[in-house]
């Protein structure tokens, strides 16, 4: 009778569902899906645990089982954030293998735009990152810093690239000053025309629209 009862007890234990490794890849990549676009629209400061976890379709004690802390998660988001952004500029510059000027222009049309200004929770990591990585410590700006190496070194390329095209002399240390500037000037003039979108929409297009224009002639 004993061992009736205990092989109905091993029974029950391997019966328990258990969460395959696939659907723990699955929920984490909700989890991290979910917070790239509350992080994005809200700040990373401005939403909880619990809301992130509802808005994922899960339970916040499962949050635990996936990373230690909000600020492991934060650092997640930033790092699949630039490399998705940075992964989309490498789909343009392929796109334009004969033209690095049409990539360069296909680059700022595809950025400075009000669909990206009013769509910040599935726009870039380095406008909608810009103010929190600079609150929330080392690691969040190393992971910022590798965005913007990435972004200044491939556009850095597809200016000696049009350069070369054009004939036109361009040194490698000309050709990476322009690309900061280049690229600092796309994320302020996105990051301007959101402070204003709603108080003073026609302001907020002519930032969008003068940028794009001046951006199109460095």
């Amino acid at each position: 009778m004993m061992s009736i009862i205990r092989s109905d007890l091993a029974r029950k234990v391997v019966d328990v569902p258990r969460i395959t490794q696939e659907q723990k890849r699955l929920n984490h990549e909700k989890i991290v899906n979910a917070a790239g676009a509350g992080f994005r629209l809200r700040g990373i400061d401005g939403i909880g645990i619990e809301e992130l976890m509802k808005s994922a379709g899960m339970t916040h004690g499962g949050f635990y089982n996936h990373f230690a802390s909000k600020d492991d998660l934060a650092l997640e988001v930033l790092h699949q954030g630039f490399t998705d952004s940075l992964a989309a500029l490498d789909a343009i510059r392929e796109a334009h293998p004969r033209s690095a000027r049409a990539a360069l222009h296909d680059m700022v049309d595809g950025y400075v735009n009000a669909e990206h200004r009013d769509h910040p929770e599935i726009g870039c990591a380095s406008a909608a990152f810009v103010t929190d990585a600079g609150r929330h410590g080392a690691a969040a700006q190393a992971e910022y810093r590798r965005g913007l190496d990435g972004y200044f070194a491939t556009i850095t390329d597809m200016l000696l690239d049009r350069a070369r095209q054009s004939g036109t002399e361009l040194t490698p240390a000309e050709a990476r000053e322009r690309a900061v500037a280049m690229f600092s000037q796309m994320v302020g003039a996105l990051v301007l025309s959101r402070a204003v979108a709603d108080a003073a929409p026609d302001l907020s297009d002519e930032v969008l629209t003068v940028n794009r224009r001046r951006l199109k002639k460095l």
